[in-house]
């Protein structure tokens, strides 16, 4: 059965691998018809293009021989020198006749009538030419043109290569870094694409998380900020010039090293409403229609609403019990444990609240365990009751810290040795438990009186490592807590 069972899972993820493959090779063909209908009409629209810059062109050069020869057609009219011929002409004539004959008064009138002739403007025109016939100027020489013309062909940019060993995950940011086999100085930008995925290795068709594009990148690198809520990421990246995108890089994909939970409303306390990474007290639980159907408790003061408002969260109502529910102030997450590794989140609360508390727990944590009261958890609590106070707290001890309160705690658990709250927003070290558990943890919360927010998706910060390698020989000042 065994053996039996080795290979019925060894061909089920040979079929998962075919039927992935299988779904590749389909899209690659749908993606092969849409792309190359693409680039037909891309191409049909470039040659159009070009035609019509041509024809303009060719229409602009044409209006300047006509506009050239209408200039030069005027500057040589013909029309007064074809005057002025035909006056010369009958002149010559009169002059041969008037030398052939005797008398002298039609001689004396003949000089007087050549003589107002030839002062006239048209008989004195200037006999050089104003235009010239010569059009050689607007010729066009259009060889080199054709020649580059003929050149053209297809040039996709080269295809960029992803250098995995130069890429950097820290901070909640993701540094991609890529190269070229060799320079292309036509490239104009580069396209990134990114996508979500909790399997390590190539990207699969059938993915929960779409691609994510980011375009217009100038560098052969890109910084992104993120919040992570997934294990793994992958990337890949290609080349644009001016006319088309050219083939992706092959993807990487880089481990996130991000720690992500979420809420388990069924286990929260009664009394508190969780909305998705949020959490609020609600002093009534849901019950104060519940508490007015009873007419004979209503007039109790012990069981009016404004005092179960205020209520001490020990001492809350317990109609309708659940037992997965915690019934003393804790709240806690379930669904996530903590076996390994250094784990960061950060927790927004309301510094108004009357009580709470954050830190983490053994998963056995009982139902009536309040955080920090017992060995199974250790905490930071904020009592806002009577007097404001920020305390550690750890089996039943507690050690006031000498700290302002901050807005948000960032909560660091190295698992095999140590567990340091943070001011989340300046990194100020506020307490460490130095310990190494035995047990899986889990994040734990209370609040009582106020709301809290959750952070997940966050690694760890480089200014918490560091931090903690410095201080990792030194002793600590908590070990009475621990």
């Amino acid at each position: 059965q065994e053996s039996l069972r080795k290979i019925t899972h060894t061909l089920a993820t040979k079929n998962e691998e075919i039927s992935n493959f299988v779904c590749s090779l389909k899209q690659s063909l749908d993606n092969l018809e849409a792309n190359s209908t693409r680039v037909q009409e891309d191409l049909e629209s470039e040659f159009n293009s070009l035609h019509s810059v041509l024809d303009e062109m060719k229409e602009n050069m044409l209006t300047r021989i006509k506009q050239e020869r209408a200039s030069r057609t005027y500057e040589l009219q013909l029309s007064a020198c074809s005057k002025a011929l035909e006056s010369s002409e009958e002149l010559l004539e009169l002059a041969n006749q008037t030398l052939c004959s005797s008398g002298t008064d039609g001689f004396t009138q003949a000089a007087k009538d050549i003589k107002d002739v030839t002062m006239a403007p048209a008989f004195r025109l200037s006999l050089k030419a104003k235009a010239s016939d010569n059009m050689s100027h607007l010729m066009v020489d259009f060889s080199q043109e054709k020649a580059l013309l003929q050149g053209l062909k297809f040039l996709p940019p080269a295809t960029p290569e992803i250098q995995l060993s130069e890429c950097q995950v820290c901070d909640n940011t993701v540094t991609v870094v890529w190269t070229l086999a060799e320079p292309d100085s036509k490239i104009d930008h580069y396209i990134l694409e990114h996508r979500r995925t909790n399997h390590e290795g190539l990207p699969r068709i059938r993915e929960d998380y779409p691609w994510m594009v980011v375009e217009g990148i100038r560098e052969m690198e890109h910084t992104l900020t993120l919040r992570f809520d997934t294990r793994f990421m992958t990337f890949r990246v290609r080349a644009c010039n001016k006319a088309v995108a050219g083939d992706f890089s092959e993807p990487v994909t880089l481990e996130t090293h991000a720690f992500t939970f979420k809420l388990d409303s069924a286990s929260a306390h009664q009394n508190l409403k969780i909305e998705d990474l949020n959490v609020e007290w609600d002093g009534t639980g849901g019950k104060i229609q519940d508490i007015r159907k009873e007419k004979t408790r209503t007039n109790s003061p012990m069981q009016s609403p404004a005092r179960s408002a205020l209520m001490s969260p020990k001492r809350a109502p317990t109609a309708r019990p659940n037992r997965d529910r915690f019934t003393a102030e804790s709240y806690t997450v379930l669904d996530t444990a903590i076996d390994a590794g250094q784990q960061y989140w950060e927790v927004r609360f309301d510094k108004e609240s009357k009580a709470f508390a954050v830190g983490v727990a053994v998963r056995s944590l009982g139902r009536f365990d309040q955080l920090g009261k017992s060995s199974a958890s250790w905490c930071i609590h904020l009592n806002n009751w009577l007097q404001q106070s920020l305390t550690a707290k750890h089996n039943n001890k507690a050690r006031t810290l000498d700290c302002p309160i901050p807005s948000s705690i960032g909560v660091y658990c190295n698992y095999d040795e140590v567990l340091s709250f943070f001011n989340a927003k300046t990194k100020q070290l506020m307490h460490t438990f130095r310990t190494k558990f035995q047990q899986p943890l889990i994040p734990a919360f209370m609040v009582w009186n106020g709301s809290f927010s959750v952070v997940t998706g966050l690694q760890v910060p480089s200014v918490v490592q560091s931090g903690q390698r410095k201080n990792s020989g030194t002793s600590s000042s908590n070990a009475s807590l621990t």
